[in-house]
């Protein structure tokens, strides 16, 4: 509970989120998480929330429908169901309602790591954080979403949306697969691949082939030949997840790589004061608040149940990327992206506005008119960003 946060050791609290995952991979998590406080900060979303909690409250802000890990490095390209490729918010397995606040101050917070991470002056991470608080709330007053592809990028954005557009499956199965005898598999060799043992990957076979037969979102005429675990993240790295490759019956040498990870909780759940909907299971929360946020679902997005636990399937796609920060050195290319960030994360709560116990479009319009909560959100997330970076020296 958050009242005990300050009681429990720094290891007493990351020790008791992870409790539940795979001991073995738990570990390479803690290793991830060691990098950098950036890392660090992504690996602790619990902590964040527990802690913003148990603080001074942020001012009021209407209940929306929020992705509830929002971090620079949770926007990403992605194929739609329609076939176009898109830049949003890629991430939902935190997903719930909330105050918006929650959302923004989480994101701002990740600009200050990020930009301290990078090696910019404080005053340049300022500068980032309001314009993105600016983008957010003139975006919001607006009232209007919008939504960013190929043809409507600019810069940064614009540059990863079309070298996106031309990976191609071909480039994604020579990195992740291996020719055996006349056959492909999925290649061991690939540091995020782990073997299965025989029972299960059985199991798990038979469970994706079932899946494929019955189910409406499952893609028509493919079967199963192989299947690893997959290591990938870093908040997720200690669940269970599974790379399965599908091969066309009908067509010759026309493959599809699927991604199954288990759906766990919402590690905001603790903290958030407000009632949230009863979903049939975690994985069928997850993917419902990514259907209302996104503009465009991603490609072959579905829930199934596997021993007893709920899992999201979709497709491995060769477009799915997020743009690595540290490879951006050039302060104008970050201004565009972080411009772009802030108008999508609006248009993902305008999106889902008025649904089941978000604000209503009035509401969220007259949040982004208010010029009176955004400084507190700067100041809170400044000296959470200094907080991070003292649990990360510590950790």
């Amino acid at each position: 509970q958050p009242q005990t946060a300050n009681m429990a050791t720094l290891k007493e609290r990351i020790s008791t989120f992870n409790e539940g995952l795979m001991p073995d991979m738990v570990q390479l998590k803690y290793e991830a998480m060691a990098e950098n406080a950036f890392r660090f900060f992504r690996g602790t979303c619990h902590l964040f929330y527990e802690d913003l909690a148990a603080a001074e409250p942020l001012p009021l802000s209407p209940l929306a429908w929020i992705c509830g890990d929002l971090h620079i490095e949770n926007f990403g390209s992605y194929k739609g169901d329609n076939k176009l490729v898109y830049f949003d918010i890629n991430d939902f397995d935190e997903a719930l309602l909330a105050p918006a606040s929650y959302e923004i101050a989480r994101m701002v917070t990740s600009i200050f790591i990020a930009f301290d991470n990078l090696g910019f002056e404080p005053e340049k991470a300022l500068n980032m954080a309001r314009l993105f608080l600016k983008t957010y709330s003139a975006t919001l007053a607006k009232g209007k979403a919008i939504s960013i592809e190929p043809r409507t990028a600019k810069g940064i954005v614009c540059d990863f949306l079309h070298s996106a557009t031309k990976s191609s499956y071909k480039d994604l199965l020579k990195k992740r697969t291996v020719s055996k005898k006349k056959s492909i598999m999925l290649s061991l060799e690939d540091e995020r691949h782990f073997k299965l043992n025989k029972k299960l990957r059985a199991e798990l076979k038979a469970h994706i082939n079932e899946w494929i037969q019955t189910s409406s979102d499952g893609p028509y005429n493919y079967k199963v030949i192989s299947a690893v675990f997959r290591m990938a993240g870093t908040g997720s790295i200690g669940v269970k997840r599974y790379l399965f490759l599908l091969k066309s019956t009908n067509t010759r040498n026309r493959y599809l790589l699927l991604d199954m990870k288990q759906a766990l909780p919402s590690s905001l759940l603790p903290y958030v004061k407000v009632q949230q909907l009863q979903w049939e299971t975690e994985a069928a929360r997850a993917i419902s608040v990514q259907q209302r946020m996104q503009h465009v679902s991603a490609a072959l997005l579905s829930t199934t149940i596997f021993r007893g636990e709920s899992y999201i399937i979709q497709e491995l796609q060769p477009v799915k990327d997020t743009i690595k920060f540290k490879l951006l050195k050039d302060y104008r290319d970050l201004y565009q992206v972080i411009d772009d960030m802030a108008a999508l994360t609006t248009s993902a709560q305008l999106r889902s506005g008025g649904m089941q116990g978000s604000g209503i479009i009035d509401e969220l319009m007259a949040f982004g008119t208010d010029q009176g909560w955004q400084e507190a959100v700067i100041v809170y997330a400044q000296n959470y960003a200094v907080k991070t970076k003292k649990y990360y020296r510590e950790y």
